[in-house]
């Protein structure tokens, strides 16, 4: 699995200090139980989905590709970690298109490296 990260990774406040090893362990495919990954959907009638980081061990994730938007602990910190970032979105946009906002800042962040 091609896993890519959101250049401004939203991530609960208890794994902010283990940011970095949590995303190594995801490479690598390392059981994480407590950890939630929020991703953009893989349909584009969505926004975003989350999910424990357990299911990406399961078989349909092997080939595939995930953009993670956050790391969250656990699944009321997804839940908690989806209101954040939609909120933040309507504040600095006045809209709810979750998903272009993020990629248009991706797009944003490759092409200038900021």
């Amino acid at each position: 699995m091609r896993i890519k990260f959101y250049c401004d990774l939203y991530v609960s406040e208890c794994w902010r200090e283990k940011k970095e090893k949590i995303k190594k362990k995801l490479r690598a495919n390392k059981l994480q139980p407590m950890v939630y990954v929020v991703a953009l959907a893989r349909g584009s009638q969505n926004h975003l989905e989350f999910f424990s980081a357990i299911l990406l061990k399961q078989h349909i994730f092997q080939d595939g590709e995930l953009f993670v938007v956050g790391l969250a602990d656990g699944y009321d910190g997804a839940l908690f970690l989806v209101e954040q970032i939609a909120d933040q979105i309507y504040q600095e946009t006045g809209g709810a298109d979750i998903r272009r906002f993020i990629e248009e800042r991706q797009k944003e962040y490759e092409e200038t490296g900021r």
